[in-house]
């Protein structure tokens, strides 16, 4: 069932002034830290909703359900962001119908969305996922593989590469939950150049992002906190 207005309008009260209070507490910029609700699973009316209030990126992982939502969004479309797990045969698909892509993590798919974005449309927004945990199960390059990686993939002409996203494994505590986004921040901070900034660290969920934050987050990607649990009857 959709969120309520008064419920959804509360609950991104509540995240944003998270943010914005994160930012004052770790000496960052008022307003330096985008917000992305994270909508998967989500129904029309929700995105509806928060974009009567304001909100403009949305977060999509299940390509079918998002494509529907695209095509019966009415009105000005937002910012869509692809943040799932990328398969060959659905490039083509996020090439055309979406604005950033936070989840790239091989070559092959990067060659892929940079020939099939549409000619008419500016290059594709990425951000090149790094594993910063270890986990086998956790998609993204190794931290020891981008230096060698990063000119291959800012030589494709159909893509733009704007920084660098992880999704650390779960954590307690702040500390620990500082550690994989520190990684991150350090890692860009070596590989970052005047031709090649990367400006965005996509880094950060409901449960870590005054974490992410400490650590340098341009943007953070929130579902539960905002929309409340996933629904996974799609």
């Amino acid at each position: 069932m959709p969120e309520t207005n008064e419920g959804l309008a509360e609950r991104l009260h509540q995240v944003r002034q998270r943010i914005a209070q994160a930012e004052a507490d770790y000496g960052r910029a008022a307003g330096s830290v985008e917000l992305l609700a994270v909508s998967k699973t989500r129904p029309l009316g929700d995105i509806v909703a928060a974009m009567a209030l304001g909100q403009q990126r949305f977060g999509e992982s299940y390509l079918q359900e998002a494509l529907a939502k695209i095509e019966a969004l009415p009105g000005p479309a937002p910012e869509w962001h692809f943040i799932g797990h990328i398969q060959g045969n659905k490039t083509q698909a996020i090439a055309r119908h979406f604005d950033w892509v936070h989840s790239l993590a091989s070559l092959k798919h990067a060659r892929r969305l940079s020939a099939q974005r549409p000619t008419d449309l500016p290059p594709l927004n990425v951000c090149i996922q790094v594993n910063t945990s270890g986990e086998a199960s956790k998609g993204g390059h190794g931290p020891e593989e981008l230096p060698s990686l990063l000119p291959e993939y800012a030589g494709l002409p159909g893509l733009r590469i704007q920084g660098l996203m992880t999704l650390p494994a779960p954590a307690t505590g702040l500390a620990a939950q500082r550690q994989p986004f520190r990684l991150l921040r350090e890692l860009r901070d070596r590989l970052r150049s005047e031709a090649l900034p990367l400006k965005v660290l996509s880094m950060g969920m409901s449960d870590d992002l005054e974490a992410a934050i400490a650590e340098g987050a341009t943007l953070v990607r929130i579902g539960t906190a905002i929309f409340g649990p996933r629904q996974y009857n799609r």
